[in-house]
């Protein structure tokens, strides 16, 4: 029915029409009132004549409502506009950020968190979203990899399918959901030395099998767009790579959405030195198959010369045009071009007390018990006094994280403020900044310069922390010092705040070290000293208030880590799901093996790890059957008991090994998890299905099968599950 409608709607449109379908434009202008310089005087005209497709950044109704019926009024064939936004952890009610999110492995929170940003976005006329990032990252010095679900393919996958559907819901045409965008496709996560826009190479195996299968998730899953890339891959940009767009995704996968470039990153295939001019980057772009171009001025530049010059053939317009105008119908744009502009929408729907709620409630989720020593957690809410120390514990602004959409700044709930509300009155809390993390203006755009030397404020720290029962120190990273743009060649903490922890723990040994971060950080010596560990990352508008649910018991954390903490940046990238080589041990205690000669391999905190104030234990793990061929299945099941005294969640994970295969394979690779519950004393037998399509891999025959052999399997709490079995594939 959709198809005949573009059919028709494609037959009487002009080239110019077509291709202003290709166009997507920022509002960099108040569209409130009219545009004042030349530049967006020109955007506003090709608006009136129909030769835009969509706008981004534009993020109110009152603004929706007049550039939409800018077009709907003046154009010739009236074809709504698309608004598309950067929501990524929330719109104005804010989440956990994604890395940090992803650590709950809970995919029913997961999914009501998109969902709950999708309602929002809509009701302020946004329809589409460029989320979520997809992106597989192992580098903790990458700025971005704040954004994505971390290291396991499988895992990012699996985030991957319920983000989409937190978005998008079973309905695409109704008025809380709205397009997702799967990003960035592909490999912009492995770029040299964790520098943002860099240079890629990566073999084919790694890009097929741990790059692309968050993607082919989400394509799977019916992801309405995706974005490419700014890397270049083996010297081809990825906005400009045909074999990943349209041999790949549109082609080998049948994925009928429309792929969008990042911001200018068609025209920025000039300065990769892959295109002459626009014109040519045009060429480049819509042969590779990148339907959309996202401020890069290149299309509207460059389409219809290349067309009349017989360089671009007007079918691949048409193809890219109907795939836009395909997600327009799907939303229900064509039957009723305002139907995000709703302005009780926009009063009732937004930052409600049903939305802060569910944001607590996943924030707390999202919460790694990385140590506790001697119990010294869940703190007593009748505990005399309480240091909380750190200028990130009094800080409203930080927990909001990068990539915020409509947060208003400084609107979160501090720790201070969150410690201070879950205790008596009778209780003293004190409170010392200690040192600054990071100085100069917050702001998404601007350089965040990284206080490395002002330790003046120790002294107050040290005074309060001498006379309290326990102290609460929060260190780690400022908002913006995660994000686009924002590598780092250190991910250690800063000085001043490394100098704060020695000082304090000098004086008092009862620290509780909360870990605020968008990515991996080394805090080996914090970690052989603090008796208490929290990784609570920038956990959105209820960060205090969650991060007091955990300090004192009131939720029981059940956060695990879905990326590596380093023990030196000397050993990033670094992931569990590593290769064995040809010298993985040190026979007869040679030098001679794959190792550093001054740190361990191992990670500090390894992947899928993270404690409880409860224990588990697994046990009597079984295999159904020794072998089974194409078409069967086995079953893995192993018994796991709450042996703690109090009720708890426990992820449990399933890991495999293929033997031998006609690629080198991982020692271990994530395969399957059930986030379960306990009550203290209980146990719960957990089975997993182990078939063909888990065993699958892109093989040196390049394409996805399963090899026969023998396989290793793995059930625990964490990537260095030890229980294991055996069993045989066979053809």
């Amino acid at each position: 029915m959709i198809e005949n409608k573009i059919d028709s709607l494609l037959s009487i449109m002009t080239l110019k029409e077509k291709i202003g379908q290709l166009v997507l434009y920022s509002g960099s202008w108040d569209v409130t009132g009219p545009p004042s310089d030349i530049g967006n005087k020109e955007k506003y005209e090709k608006l009136k004549n129909g030769e835009v497709g969509a706008m981004l950044n534009v993020t109110t109704v009152a603004g929706t409502k007049e550039l939409q019926e800018t077009v709907i009024e003046n154009s010739r064939l009236k074809i709504p506009l698309l608004f598309g936004y950067d929501v990524i952890h929330g719109f104005k009610t804010i989440f956990p950020i994604p890395l940090g999110e992803s650590a709950s492995w809970d995919l029913e929170a997961i999914k009501k968190s998109s969902s709950i940003a999708a309602k929002e976005a809509t009701a302020s006329g946004i329809n589409w979203a460029y989320g979520p990032m997809v992106d597989i990252s192992r580098d903790a010095r990458w700025g971005r990899i704040m954004e994505g679900a971390g290291e396991d393919p499988f895992l990012a996958s699996e985030i991957a399918v319920a983000r989409v559907q937190g978005f998008q819901g079973d309905d695409l045409s109704k008025k809380t959901t709205l397009a997702a965008c799967a990003k960035h496709f592909a490999a912009y996560g492995f770029a040299e030395g964790g520098r943002d826009y860099n240079t890629v190479s990566i073999g084919e195996y790694e890009l097929h099998n741990t790059v692309l299968p968050p993607f082919k998730a989400a394509a799977k899953a019916g992801v309405a767009t995706m974005m490419n890339a700014f890397n270049e891959i083996d010297g081809i940009p990825a906005t400009g790579h045909k074999e990943l767009q349209r041999d790949i995704l549109k082609e080998s996968w049948d994925w009928d959405g429309f792929m969008v470039s990042d911001f200018a990153s068609i025209s920025e295939m000039i300065p990769h030195g892959y295109a002459v001019d626009k014109v040519h980057a045009a060429e480049r772009a819509i042969l590779a198959g990148c339907d959309m171009d996202m401020e890069g001025r290149a299309y509207e530049v460059g389409l219809e010369q290349l067309v009349k010059e017989g360089k671009v053939d007007e079918k691949l317009i048409d193809d890219a045009a109907r795939r836009i105008l395909r997600i327009k119908y799907r939303l229900g744009l064509f039957d009723d071009p305002y139907k995000y502009c709703d302005e009780a929408r926009e009063k009732n729907d937004i930052y409600t007390k049903e939305n802060i709620e569910a944001s607590r409630d996943v924030a707390k989720k999202s919460i790694v018990l990385l140590k506790n020593d001697d119990t010294i957690l869940p703190l007593k809410k009748d505990t005399r006094s309480i240091a909380v120390i750190g200028a990130l514990a009094n800080d409203k602004d930080s927990p909001i994280g990068s990539w915020r959409a409509m947060a208003t700044a400084n609107s979160a709930v501090s720790l201070l403020e969150g410690i201070k509300a879950a205790v008596d009155k009778t209780v003293k809390v004190s409170y010392a900044k200690g040192v600054a993390v990071g100085v100069g203006e917050r702001n998404f755009v601007r350089e965040l310069k990284i206080n490395q030397e002002d330790v003046t404020g120790i002294s107050e720290a040290v005074h309060i922390a001498k006379e309290a029962e326990v102290v609460v120190l929060a260190v780690g990273e400022e908002a913006f010092q995660s994000g686009e743009g924002r590598s780092q060649v250190s991910i250690d903490l800063t000085m001043p705040q490394q100098k704060l922890f020695e000082a304090i723990w000098a004086v008092n040994k009862n620290v509780v070290v909360v870990l605020m971060n968008g990515r991996p950080l080394v805090i080996t010596d914090i970690a052989k000293k603090a008796p208490a560990i929290l990784e609570t990352w920038h956990l959105g508008s209820e960060s205090g208030n969650a991060i007091a649910d955990v300090l004192f018991g009131d939720y029981n954390p059940s956060g695990k880590l879905p990326v590596s903490f380093p023990r030196s940046v000397g050993q990033v990238p670094l992931y569990y799901n590593i290769k064995n080589t040809g010298r993985p041990t040190n026979v007869d205690s040679m030098v001679f093996w794959s190792h550093y000669t001054d740190e361990k391999n191992t990670a500090l905190f390894p992947f899928g790890y993270g404690l409880s104030y409860t224990s588990f234990e697994y046990k009597n793990i079984e295999v159904s059957t020794p072998s089974f061929s194409a078409g069967g299945a086995i079953t893995v099941s192993i018994t796991v008991t709450n042996t703690g005294k109090r009720k708890g969640k426990e992820v449990v994970q399933l890991y495999i090994r293929d033997l031998v295969a006609s690629i080198t394979r991982p020692i271990k690779e994530l395969k399957g998890f059930e986030l379960i519950e306990l009550e203290a004393g209980k146990s719960r037998t957990i089975s997993f299905t182990i078939n063909e399509e888990i065993i699958r891999f892109y093989t040196a025959n390049k394409k996805w099968e399963a090899e026969p052999g023998e396989f290793k399997v793995f059930v625990g709490g964490s990537s260095k599950a030890s229980l294991e079995a055996s069993f045989f594939f066979k053809k």
